[in-house]
This record gives C-alpha cells, structure tokens and sequence, in this order.
C-alpha cells in the first residue's frame, strides 16, 4: 500500500474508533488491531530463526501489542521458539530466559491494559544494563528507552532505587524501573510515593506488592529471569536494524568487555617523539568506571556519564559532538543537584522555585541561594569520574571534565590526538586518571 494510502486508512481508523482533536487523551488507551501473522520465521542460509507473537488475555480481551511507539502504529510482540540459531560456531540467545518476549499474563501481576512497545522496549534496555551489573543490587529508571539514573549499592535495593531515582529525579516521572533483585517492603513504600509507569523484578519480598498496588496505574512485572541475567551475557542476540526503504542491516549485538577492572587498558600513547602514560585509577575509581561502563551499553550515542559512589550523576546522551555531550551532561547535573536541594527543602521543583521566583522576593532570595551553593559544588561532579562511549577527538571534551573536578576517566581510546588527550589529565592539579577500554559502545 503506498504510504499516503496507508496513512489515510490509518487515520480512518482512528476516526472509526472515535478519536478526534477533541479528545485526544483517548487515542492512548485505544487498541489497534494488528495485521500481523502468528508466526514469524527469519531464515540465514541454512539456519532458521522461528519465533511466534506474543498475545495475552486482559479483561477478557485477547490482543498483543496496545501500539507501536506511537497510537496510531499497529504492533506485535515475537518470541524466539526456536534456540538452534548458531554462525560461525556462536550460539545465539534465543528465549527460554523468561524476559520480555516471553512475558506472559501470570507475570503481569498488575497490568490494567496491554502493554505497549515503549514499555518493554524501556524495560528491555534496563536488561541489557543490568546484565553486567550482576554483582551487586541494582536498579536503573529508563525513559523513552535512555537510562535516566541508575546505581548499585552493596549496602542494599534500597539505596541503590534511592539512588537511581534521585540521580534525576524530574527525569524518572513516568519511568519504568527495573531491578535485579527482589523488591522489599522498604523500597516499595519510597516507590510508591513517586509516579512510576513499570516496576519490573524478578519477585517481590511480602509485603511488598500490597504498597505497590495502591497504585492502580502501575505496571507490576515479575520477571523471574532478571534474577539471572549472568546466563545470557555472554551469547549475542541477533540485532537487526529496519531501514527505511525496507531493507534490513544485522548485526551480533553489543557485548561488554569490561566487566572486571583489570580488563581496563592503560591509557599510553606517542605523541611527538615521546610516550605519555596516564595515571592508573585507585580501587574506588576503578569500582565507578566499571559500573558507569556498564551503563553505557544502554545509552544512546554519541554520549558520556558522570558517576560517584555506584551512582549516576548525569547523562548526556544523543549529542553529535563529544565535547557538547560533555557541555549538557554538566548543565544537567548542576540542574538535578540544584533541583534536589530544593526538592529536599520544600518538596517543589526548581521550575516550581523559579516561577515563584519571578514575583515572590523571598523565593527568588532562595532560589539565589541553592545556585550558588550549586555552583560551590560543582552540581556535586567534583570526585566523580566520566566514561565515553567513543574517543576524544581533542581534548576539549576532557578539559570541560576536568574543570568540574572530574578524578578518572574511561574511554575506547584510538584517536589519533589520543597523546594529547592524555596530557591534559597529566597535566591537572590534582593529577586525574585515564583508562581505555579497547571498545567503543555505540548506540544507534
């Protein structure tokens, strides 16, 4: 069907259903029949990949996917069926682990309708984080499939959604938060006192779910395989990328190679007729870079993280140059860190402090006051460490680090200004770290 034709019939159907501009809040709670077959099989060569669609019953209504990414795309869900799939002597995952192909009404504990993509694909992103962060509890908040904070915490789930939450706080409204251990009661209680959209864990402590399902809009997931995900970090997927003109690129997906400190590579290049090597991060440093790595497999690129003790402090994701990922990572982290003092003062947003502000002299003098000390701070990024997910073209983007009191840095390395990138770390008082972790980390 040509697209102009597709797209009318679509808005006929939305028409059909009752959805107009004058209420638009409807078309996200409409069901969109999908067209597509119950069965889906992708054929390599010799081998084939079988998988089936995904259906569930919900208030007595069967149907897959509610929409694609937006209300008027149909959609469906396919789980692999078939695990036979190998090339070159790879095994590939292929279901079987109980996530988020495979989910099944039993896991949905509470749903209140059917699921749509961007909620799985959220809590898909948060598996492909949490694999390599099997060590310790864990939890990281996605939004519109970026992590918006994450941590872990060898204290407990706790500190670690507390962490995760208040990494960016304004951010996780509506988030979907994924866990690798089993929710407690403690946790449960702070969560329920913020608007999440998706709690997925691999089980629930008791008394937990009765403090989460006071909130009926919440999406409970049960998800038995995240209590695993050490299993499939070590097997790709088969990742295929759908280009607009129909065609198709695969690819093996991303697999982390850092997943203990010694897998750092010391940063050292020749620059000039000599070699310059960086400073090797102490054991703290290390445990930071490590667990920010790990985040960034599930950030899009071109993009880098500040971390500080097993916790996000800002993202700065989706930028086309490195140096402006570096630019917005520190606005944002001086806007959360500001936003939280207020937040913890008054219980108000900065924005809610900054529209007073304009008429109100005493909430101006306030919001006067959290800035500076804002400032003295550094948005909280001095002792933090940075990773990036591809090489220092130069070295602006690291001076910019440098100057918010940044102590390590990790980055793929291979650049071919790599010695003077690693003199500027050399060359900071106090003298900050490099590593190079031997593989970039992009995400299309």
């Amino acid at each position: 069907m040509p697209m102009c034709k597709w797209a009318s019939a679509s808005n006929r159907k939305l028409k059909e259903a009752g959805l107009n501009m004058k209420d638009l809040k409807k078309m996200y709670k409409h069901i969109l029949k999908d067209p597509f077959p119950q069965e889906m099989s992708i054929r390599l060569g010799r081998h084939e990949l079988k998988l089936r669609k995904r259906t569930w019953t919900i208030d007595g209504q069967e149907k897959g996917l509610r929409y694609g990414e937006n209300p008027d795309q149909p959609a469906a869900l396919y789980e692999p069926v078939d695990s036979s799939l190998q090339l070159e002597g790879v095994s590939f995952r292929s279901g079987g682990l109980g996530l988020v192909s495979s989910i099944s009404e039993e896991n949905m504990i509470q749903a209140g309708k059917h699921p749509g993509k961007t909620n799985l694909t959220d809590v898909d992103n948060g598996l492909n984080i949490l694999q390599y962060l099997c060590a310790k509890p864990a939890a990281v908040i996605l939004k519109h499939n970026n992590p918006c904070g994450a941590a872990w915490s060898g204290h407990s789930l706790y500190a670690a959604v507390k962490d995760a939450l208040y990494s960016d706080r304004i951010a996780a409204f509506g988030g979907a938060l994924v866990l690798n251990r089993s929710l407690d009661r403690e946790s449960a209680e702070f969560l329920a006192d913020n608007y999440l959209e998706v709690v997925a864990a691999p089980d629930y402590e008791p008394g937990a779910l009765e403090v989460l399902q006071t909130r009926k809009n919440l999406r409970i997931l049960k998800m038995p395989g995240l209590g695993r995900l050490e299993e499939m970090r070590d097997r790709p997927f088969l990742d295929i990328k759908s280009l607009c003109d129909g065609g198709l690129i695969i690819q093996f997906s991303f697999a982390n190679k850092i997943l203990k400190p010694e897998d750092f590579l010391p940063a050292s290049a020749s620059g000039e007729g000599r070699e310059v090597t960086a400073r090797k991060p102490d054991t703290r440093e290390m445990e930071d870079l490590l667990f920010a790595w790990a985040v960034e497999a599930g950030v899009t690129s071109n993009s880098v993280i500040f971390a500080k003790d097993g916790r996000t402090l800002s993202i700065g994701a989706g930028q086309q140059d490195r140096v402006g990922c570096v630019d917005l990572a520190v606005q944002k982290a001086y806007n959360k860190y500001a936003d939280l003092l207020i937040y913890e003062k008054t219980g108000e947003s900065i924005y809610q402090l900054k529209q007073r502000a304009k008429k109100d002299s005493t909430a101006a003098a306030e919001l006067h006051e959290v800035l500076a000390r804002t400032m003295q701070a550094r948005g909280g990024l001095t002792g933090s460490v940075l990773v990036s997910d591809g090489f220092f073209p130069f070295r602006d983007g690291v001076d910019e680090a440098i100057a918010q009191g940044v102590s390590a840095i990790a980055q793929p390395g291979g650049s071919i200004r790599d010695a003077e990138v690693i003199e500027a770390v050399n060359e900071a008082v106090p003298q900050v770290a490099m590593v190079f972790t031997g593989q970039r980390s992009f995400r299309h």
